[in-house]
């Protein structure tokens, strides 16, 4: 199984980071292992002009690509800031999953295909919120969204998500070894949905380029 982590802090040595050693250390033996930091990236998280015309993918960009393309699952963690991933991951989904990579829209309907499929993720957002305040007062919309309208709608499935606070000023905080042992069971539990379904897509895109129908 190929595994892609995606490391959303935009500091180096964080709690995020700490989740995603404890992610890797208890993947099984056999797992390949692909670690990209966003931090690491050079890159222009804007997307200018949407997909009226196609900004070209920097090197660093199209090395993340490949490694989407080629996993089986999909691992990325952030703290949430204002409701929200921090600038940069924002930025770099806006710009990496574009339509006829991750997703293409039909034409003559509202519908669209599921790229994604047969590929499964896990997101854990850490916070300052109490996870059950993000619930009851905010119906966990970041979950959600991360969720429903961003890799469920390219097809990743199932994607599970985990929801890690308050973090507060604790350095460790001092959940840290139930978090661990929640963080380290995802990893040994993975499950694509439609294993069979899975399909590269990078190359075609590259040939069509990333236009919207």
């Amino acid at each position: 199984m190929k595994v892609l982590l995606l490391d959303g802090h935009p500091d180096e040595g964080r709690l995020t980071t700490h989740l995603l050693d404890t992610y890797a250390a208890a993947l099984p033996s056999s797992a390949e292992v692909t670690r990209v930091a966003v931090r690491d990236l050079a890159f222009t998280p804007v997307l200018r002009r949407g997909y009226k015309q196609r900004t070209p993918w920097e090197p660093d960009i199209t090395r993340l690509a490949e490694a989407l393309d080629a996993c089986d699952h999909l691992v990325v963690a952030f703290p949430m800031w204002w409701g929200a991933e921090p600038a940069e991951l924002k930025g770099l989904i806006d710009r990496l999953f574009l339509p006829n990579f991750t997703f293409a829209y039909h034409v003559g309907d509202p519908w669209w295909d599921k790229l994604m499929e047969g590929r499964s993720a896990d997101l854990i957002a850490t916070m300052d919120t109490p996870p059950f305040i993000l619930w009851l007062w905010y119906g966990n919309a970041l979950l959600r969204r991360w969720k429903g309208q961003i890799l469920g709608f390219c097809g990743f499935a199932p994607v599970r998500t985990l929801k890690l606070g308050p973090v507060g000023e604790n350095t460790p905080p001092r959940n840290i070894a139930k978090w661990e042992a929640r963080v380290a069971k995802l990893a040994r539990t993975i499950r694509p949905k439609s294993p069979g379904k899975k399909q590269p897509r990078l190359a075609t895109f590259l040939g069509k380029g990333a236009v919207s129908p």
